[in-house]
């Protein structure tokens, strides 16, 4: 359900990446999907990469939200595990975190933290992508229509 309209804060940019973590922040973020793929570029060895589909909390506005359909991708993602369950719910995220290496590898770790679930994996770093304008909803996340159903679409939105 739209709340009430008025003017969105404008995102400071629809493409964020690891450079951007400090100002970020993902709690009660809702995940739609979770995706593994392999991509290589210009004929190296394929990666695996992490993409997750979510929608990410851009502004919080009393008991609404202005909301963006987003696609957060973790390049050369390796050493993933984790747990899930027992799930009652949609996922979302408490928290994500860096960790320095632990060892002589350059990549940090990562910590998806999540209500009832969490999972860990090494990464040179992520980008996401917002895929539209924020929209204000009430309660945390976008319906499917809201969002145009499940994505992994690495492209972010361009503003008028």
């Amino acid at each position: 359900m739209t709340a009430a309209l008025q003017p969105p804060p404008a995102p400071a940019k629809a493409t964020w990446t690891d450079a951007d973590y400090p100002v970020m922040g993902w709690h009660d973020c809702r995940i739609h999907g979770l995706s593994l793929a392999e991509h290589s570029a210009d004929g190296a060895l394929p990666q695996v990469r992490l993409m997750i589909d979510l929608d990410y909390i851009v502004h919080w506005a009393d008991s609404a939200c202005w909301v963006a359909p987003a696609t957060l991708v973790f390049d050369g993602a390796w050493g993933i595990s984790g747990e899930f369950g027992p799930l009652f719910e949609q996922l979302e995220i408490a928290d994500i975190h860096r960790v320095d290496p632990p060892d002589q590898h350059p990549e940090p770790s990562w910590h998806v933290e999540g209500h009832n679930f969490g999972f860990h994996l090494r990464a040179r770093g992520f980008r996401q992508h917002l895929r539209s304008a924020p929209q204000l909803v009430r309660g945390k996340g976008l319906t499917s229509d809201e969002r145009g159903g499940v994505s992994f679409a690495e492209r972010s939105f361009q503003a008028d």
